[in-house]
């Protein structure tokens, strides 16, 4: 049995919990996170994927979110430009459907409810003359476009616990929280590992950012809470390119929703959301045949191209822990977050809600309200400090690329890019001193090297294939199944001699 001594344990190492390690671990705090499995393997690494404010959110009056979230777009796109980039959305206007006046006046209010530097405002468009209107199959004539970022999710928890580890943090994966017990001094938590050994854990204080689990990992505490949370679950499906070009779409449904459908990994289309309650195991959501259906019909009613689920080549869905304000319809659930702090002895701070946007301020004023309790003194800090790979010696990403591949020759162009979009200012660190692709070692699939693999082992806490494929890349959409198997047989050789 082994025992750690901290000032704080992190339970969940989603966005929340690993933003909140990193926040907490820059205040000077001694810091341990535990993740049950793999970090941003749920939740965080099935989103939409996009950092931003929440343009339906305006409907339902939600002012505040929606500034703090379009306030965060810019924040992000600053600290992590190589996995955060603008991405220009185009609406159509549709008969039936909410009135221009309405989109034209909720899109000047997402303009200007924070100031934007990087992205430009919104326009009309005449689908008839503007070839954003060729994919669309002209039941609408006119639109608008406006700016959002992407994001990389599931790199995005990742690098925030490698900044946390770099801080003094302690990142455990694949270890469960499985109780704790409160005294006068602190908490006396225990977790268990993979393989079944036993950690305790001496905390001054535990943040609760489980996610799905939270009530859950509460009820290990013994601590009884008069917050809830809604479980929905939001499936999102992947077909072959609808069309070509990099601007992605909004598209009004007939039950007042909204679909997006994103350009997606170079060849590919994103689409979704749904929001539907969900009573199963958080941890193994699916996309059901009839959410699958939904999507299809939503996009086939306004793409020249229709969509079927045959198209489908992947499916993937999240479990949204919703803080449950009562709302009836799941959709009109808040997006914000809610903290509470319980001060009945040792702190113990709970997350409910949140969205990825917004995950930065959530740890900020979390560490803030955890490192107040403990009688610390340390300042607010991650919105001017970039994240590993965020720093690109001030050049564009642009400029970083070009210089990239003046070093690097043998790099196709797409490989390169790929690269950036996962490591940013670190691509040097990743790639050494090579010289020629056969320094890299073999290409072990969707290509990723020896290399790549061995630095996502030793330095981003990969432990499956799965972990390779599907969180830090998404390489495992462009290969076969059989070259997936093949992966697997190499990555087990390689993980050996990391």
């Amino acid at each position: 049995m082994t025992t750690d001594t901290v000032d704080l344990l992190v339970i969940g190492g989603g966005a929340n919990g690993a933003g909140i390690a990193r926040d907490a671990a820059g205040r000077g705090l001694s810091v341990l996170l535990a993740e049950r499995g793999d970090l941003g393997g749920a939740t965080s690494s099935a989103s939409s994927k996009l950092v931003h404010g929440g343009l339906r959110y305006l409907e339902h009056y939600e002012f505040r979110l929606v500034r703090e979230a379009l306030g965060e777009r810019e924040v992000l796109l600053r600290l992590a430009p190589h996995i955060v980039w603008p991405m220009r959305f185009v609406l159509p206007h549709l008969a039936g459907m909410r009135p221009r006046w309405m989109l034209r006046a909720g899109l000047f209010l997402y303009d200007n409810l924070a100031r934007r530097v990087t992205l430009p405002a919104s326009e009309a468009l005449d689908f008839r003359t503007h070839p954003w209107g060729a994919p669309l199959n002209g039941e609408s004539r006119h639109g608008f476009a406006y700016s959002d970022a992407w994001v990389e999710d599931a790199r995005l928890v990742i690098l925030n616990a490698r900044d946390a580890a770099a801080r003094g943090a302690t990142i455990l994966v694949r270890t469960a929280f499985t109780g704790a017990k409160r005294d006068a001094q602190g908490w006396t938590a225990t977790l268990r590992e993979e393989g079944g050994e036993v950690r305790t854990v001496r905390a001054r204080a535990i943040a609760n950012a489980a996610g799905p689990w939270v009530m859950q990992a509460l009820g290990e505490t013994g601590v009884a809470a008069k917050d809830r949370i809604r479980l929905v679950r939001g499936s999102h499906i992947v077909v072959p390119a609808l069309y070509e070009g990099d601007q992605a779409y909004i598209l009004q449904n007939d039950d007042r929703r909204v679909v997006f459908v994103i350009p997606y990994e170079g060849r590919f289309t994103l689409i979704g959301t749904t929001d539907v309650p969900h009573d199963a195991d958080a941890g193994a959501p699916r996309c059901t045949p009839e959410e699958a259906a939904y999507l299809c019909r939503a996009v086939s009613r306004q793409f020249r191209r229709p969509v079927s689920p045959s198209d489908i080549v992947w499916s993937y869905s999240g479990v949204r822990p919703l803080h449950d304000d009562g709302a009836e319809n799941p959709s009109a659930v808040t997006r914000d977050y809610v903290l509470k702090m319980n001060t009945d002895g040792a702190p113990l701070l709970s997350v409910f809600g949140g969205k990825i946007t917004t995950y930065r301020r959530l740890a900020e004023d979390a560490a803030g309200q955890i490192a107040t309790a403990l009688g610390h003194a340390g300042a607010a800090w991650t919105a001017g400090a970039t994240l590993p790979g965020g720093d690109l010696g001030g050049r564009s990403s642009a400029e970083f690329l070009a210089e990239a591949a003046r070093r690097y020759p043998f790099l196709p162009a797409a490989q390169l890019r790929r690269l950036f979009h996962c490591y940013g200012g670190e691509l040097d660190a990743v790639l050494g001193q090579a010289r020629s692709a056969a320094d890299l070692g073999r290409d072990l699939g969707g290509g990723i090297t020896e290399r790549e693999l061995d630095w996502m082992v030793r330095q981003e806490w990969v432990r499956t294939p799965e972990d390779a494929l599907w969180r830090r890349t998404k390489r495992g959409l462009h290969m076969t199944e059989a070259e997936r198997q093949d992966f697997a047989r190499s990555f087990q050789e390689v993980r050996q001699a990391a």
